[in-house]
């Protein structure tokens, strides 16, 4: 991967400062400028109408674009953190989006997903659309797709009253309750459709009550080098 800045795009109800330890880390790991989208809570509410998608979408287009005039390439690095890791999917294409075209692949090379619920059995209708309009790594290979997933906790239909739960919500997203994920996005779901799969061993989604996630800096550790390998896409 050709060294130059980075956006992290936060996901759903998240907050700018949530990312700020894995912006410490990264600047660390990479070198780099890390930006993040100055997405808030509040904002992340109004993402159930397509207008809430387009006001995100925007932040994330500034960024990036500010980011691409400080890098040496002219190109930019996007993270996006679980439902940030889907619309950025939309962003990097040029089909019309409430009134804008955003065309992000102008300034973006590489998205990294985290986490992202790529295929979602109930999703609304602007997840569905993403995928419609740009399935799997539609880009590539102009475009590096990278889903990184973690294995934390598997679904089981007649385990614990949180694997039953975790069972029906796993089957929702992905079709497959006993499937492993970060619990909260199952394997299916997550590993988008022709991107370099990564699969993250102790990942959990979030890093509530003090566990580890993606943002956690051992983890970081694990799944950043190996999105500087070169491109291998899923088969």
């Amino acid at each position: 991967m050709t060294a130059q800045p980075i956006v992290i795009f936060g996901g759903f109800l998240s907050f700018p400062s949530a990312y700020e330890g894995m912006r410490a880390t990264l600047q660390k790991l990479s070198g780099q400028r890390v930006e993040i989208v100055p997405a808030y809570t509040h904002e992340w509410l109004t993402t159930v109408v397509p207008a809430g998608w387009a006001l995100l979408l925007r932040k994330l287009e500034a960024t990036v674009r500010t980011a691409a005039r400080r890098s040496a390439t002219g190109k930019v690095t996007v993270i996006g953190h679980s439902s940030g890791g889907v619309m950025a999917r939309l962003y990097l294409g040029s089909e019309p989006f409430e009134g804008h075209r955003f065309n992000g692949r102008e300034f973006v090379d590489t998205l990294i997903t985290l986490g992202s619920p790529h295929y979602n059995h109930t999703g609304g209708y602007n997840r569905r659309r993403v995928e419609q309009w740009y399935p799997g790594a539609y880009f590539a290979p102009d475009v590096r797709y990278i889903s990184v997933v973690g294995r934390v906790r598997q679904g089981k239909r007649n385990g614990t009253f949180g694997e039953r739960m975790l069972f029906s919500s796993y089957a929702r997203q992905g079709g497959k309750g006993d499937s492993w994920g970060d619990g909260l996005v199952p394997f299916e779901s997550a590993l988008l459709a022709g991107s370099q799969h990564i699969i993250v061993e102790g990942a959990n989604h979030y890093g509530l009550r003090g566990g580890a996630w993606y943002g956690t800096p051992h983890i970081i550790e694990t799944w950043w080098p190996l999105t500087l390998d070169a491109y291998r896409p899923a088969r």
